[in-house]
């Protein structure tokens, strides 16, 4: 049996509200979901506290307490936990410039942010607040900043994620980086 095919048969059995499945839907995704985690631990701040164990399960059980949620997929799973991991480094971001006192908001280019963001929570920050403004003005390229920027996806796993063409998937990606540069230029 297709390991994908175990996975959408967890996540059905899942959405159907059966909790058995999460005993099999946790050894299916670990691995890959560690990966997700390392890959965005990478490209925070070099001390970060935060293991990819931990950013897992913080991810993981946010995203099995979702009740009203039909995942249509292994896509858009792995889309949904890269999501639920960027909350979660945001949220231990805002923690962290918090602590600290005075410091506005630098605007890098998204190229940079993420690079950036080794040394400075605040321009994942921003990086965060100029995406919360593009889901108010298009939510579908915000889904595609999220799967093809945080995710790692690639173009087919986005368009398969968000059930749109590669084609679409192309196009938006195109204008969200060139609208999230004018923000974190301004």
């Amino acid at each position: 049996m297709d390991p994908s095919d175990a996975i959408t048969r967890a996540l059905q059995a899942c959405s159907r509200g059966d909790t058995r499945a999460l005993d099999e839907l946790l050894p299916a995704v670990y691995d890959e979901l560690r990966q997700v985690a390392r890959r965005e631990l990478r490209r925070e701040r070099l001390d970060h506290t935060l293991s990819p164990t931990a950013l897992v399960h913080e991810a993981y059980l946010k995203l099995v307490r979702l009740e009203a949620i039909t995942w249509q997929g292994r896509a858009h799973f792995f889309a949904a936990s890269a999501t639920e991991m960027r909350r979660v480094l945001i949220s231990y971001a805002r923690m962290k410039k918090a602590g600290k006192r005075g410091g506005g908001a630098e605007h890098v280019a998204i190229e940079n942010a993420l690079v950036a963001a080794r040394e400075k929570p605040a321009d994942l920050i921003a990086l965060d607040d100029a995406l919360a403004r593009l889901e108010a003005l298009n939510a579908r390229q915000a889904r595609v900043v999220e799967c093809r920027f945080f995710a790692g996806m690639e173009v087919e796993e986005t368009a398969e994620a968000l059930g749109i063409s590669p084609a679409t998937v192309k196009r938006d990606w195109a204008l969200a980086r060139a609208w999230l540069n004018r923000e974190l230029r301004a």
